[in-house]
């Protein structure tokens, strides 16, 4: 959210939104004819790309179009369950956080008291009420009809999210919704889920009823047992989630940690005053590491990023190696744009998961409500666009990944701190990328890269760019054996883009290799036909018939 849109609430993140609208929770929904259910079909497929910026970027008006006469012609069929879920679906396909459909008053069994969470290695159960306390910790086999995995699928159908991390948060809390999982035929009886879980080495099953509120989902239940209470640890960022922004140094580490779970100003403490103090702060002593935390953060006031952004700059610690921002499932809508600024702007060196949102992407929601459901629709009404306008990457990706499995998290070990504090200079793909180009031969490297592009760390970096101008710089260098190297690996490593296989192309073509140019240059025709580069090679370098 921006300047001049009220906030959810502390820590909510944009994809929750179907969970909002409280008020509705105390009325009791119309009971509609399927003409009635229909008309709101309609009227969303006509309302919802008039009223969002460009309801078509990333879905296609055919698909759209589509999955809403699916659910349109259904209707007469289908309980109201799976009209909610219908409508959701719909929306859903616009591919955009910031544009939901507010299906909360039609949610009116409760939920499932026990918190599910995708970890590295599957779901699991991480929270539950006391009387499911048997649950902690077990590995979800099956829910309801569905394996774990086939139900994730299904629920992500219907996630407003901008991309598969903000699947990745949302899912999991619409899996405790009975209405949610009836509407997707996961399961038959709304008041008796049917869980199996593998735990210490045994499968055992449960069945839960809901006597949750939906508040549970948003701040867990007041009484609700945690997996990870009983190793007595608790990881920083776990720590003060209720706290817009707090920070702890590391005295031993020399590592300041700033946890910022929300972009709002505290009543006692604005986020200029606060950062003020950090940097006073990283001043006066000796940090030797700055990790600024986002893992969490949906976003906020847009506006309240410029002090945060100016400090780094500004700040002794806007070094390579010394600056780390930790990104997540979670980090959404004006966090996205503040690590926009800081990819942009700074030195930092970004870990942990993937963000939530597009770089460029839209925002600014407004409400229009149903005819006859009453039900209220959000849809994004303005384009951010804070880099490049051709930068359509679908997060912004963690140069070292640090995913959390589910013994990470029962242990209150965090892989991604643990990450800045092994961190040793030189060991990313893209450092490495930048020292071999500096140097006067390539020695080892294609063994090196081999292995650091196969380590889990480096699991979201794309590194066809670099190793692309890494290899045109050799073939300005007069190196060309070493850039037709360089080149090949980067077809090994991407062998569906076009782009690989035009500069290995051109690489040969300087080795006078023009046989091997033409095959490549093809191959680059092959994947994509229009490619103008392979295009205008091939008619220069094949003789006219």
């Amino acid at each position: 959210m921006r300047k001049g849109i009220v906030p959810l609430g502390a820590a909510l993140c944009a994809v929750l939104y179907v969970f909002s609208s409280i008020s509705y929770a105390q009325t009791a929904p119309p009971k509609l004819t399927p003409a009635q259910w229909q008309a709101d079909v309609r009227f969303l497929g006509e309302e919802l790309p008039k009223r969002h910026r460009n309801a078509f970027h990333r879905v296609k008006k055919e698909e759209f179009d589509a999955t809403l006469k699916a659910v349109y012609d259904a209707v007469p069929s289908m309980t109201e369950d799976e009209i909610i879920v219908g409508l959701m679906k719909i929306v859903a396909k616009v591919r955009d956080g910031h544009t939901s459909v507010f299906a909360r008053p039609y949610f009116r069994s409760g939920v499932y008291p026990i918190g599910f969470y995708s970890f590295s290695d599957g779901l699991y159960i991480r929270k539950a009420a006391p009387n499911y306390s048997d649950m902690l910790g077990g590995k979800v086999v099956r829910i309801g009809k569905l394996t774990a995995d086939d139900a994730l699928a299904k629920l992500g159908q219907i996630s407003s999210a901008d991309n598969e991390m903000g699947v990745e948060s949302l899912a999991p809390r619409l899996m405790s919704v009975p209405e949610v999982l009836a509407g997707l035929k996961i399961v038959d009886d709304k008041q008796k889920l049917d869980i199996v879980i593998e735990k210490d080495g045994k499968h055992r099953s449960f069945i839960v009823t809901p006597t949750g509120t939906f508040e549970n989902l948003l701040h867990d239940l007041p009484d609700a047992r945690d997996v990870a209470a009983a190793t007595g640890e608790s990881p920083l960022y776990s720590r003060d989630r209720g706290s817009f922004y707090w920070y702890e140094f590391l005295k031993a580490k020399k590592l300041l940690y700033v946890k910022h779970n929300e972009i709002a100003n505290k009543d006692d403490e604005p986020v200029a005053a606060f950062y003020k103090r950090v940097f006073d702060f990283v001043d006066a002593n000796p940090v030797d590491k700055f990790v600024l935390d986002l893992r969490n953060n949906g976003g906020g006031n847009n506006t309240l990023n410029v002090p945060v952004v100016v400090g780094l700059i500004k700040s002794k610690i806007n070094k390579r190696g010394k600056l780390f921002v930790i990104t997540g499932r979670e980090t959404f809508s004006a966090a996205q744009n503040l690590v926009n600024q800081l990819e942009k702007y700074t030195e930092a060196i970004f870990v942990g998961e993937p963000t939530a949102g597009h770089p460029n992407h839209y925002g600014d929601n407004r409400p229009f409500t149903l005819p006859n459901s009453g039900l209220t629709v959000r849809a994004s009404t303005l384009w951010w666009q804070d880099l490049d306008p051709r930068d359509d990457r679908q997060w912004t990706a963690p140069e070292i990944a640090a995913e959390l499995s589910f013994s990470d998290y029962k242990n209150g070990k965090d892989p991604a701190l643990q990450a800045v504090v092994d961190y040793v200079p030189g060991s990313t793909l893209s450092e490495l990328i930048q020292n071999a180009s500096t140097q006067q031969a390539l020695g080892d490297f294609t063994a090196r890269y081999r292995v650091v592009k196969a380590d889990p760390k480096s699991k979201y970096v794309n590194s066809e760019a670099a190793m692309n101008r890494f290899g045109y710089t050799l073939l300005g260098a007069k190196r060309v054996a070493d850039a037709i190297e360089i080149f090949k690996l980067n077809v090994d490593t991407y062998p569906k883009s076009a782009n690989v296989y035009d500069s290995l192309g051109d690489a040969y073509e300087a080795a006078g290799q023009k046989e091997e140019a033409i095959k490549s240059f093809e191959r680059a025709l092959s994947i994509d036909p229009s490619y103008p580069s392979s295009l205008a090679a091939v008619q220069r370098l094949k003789p006219k018939q």
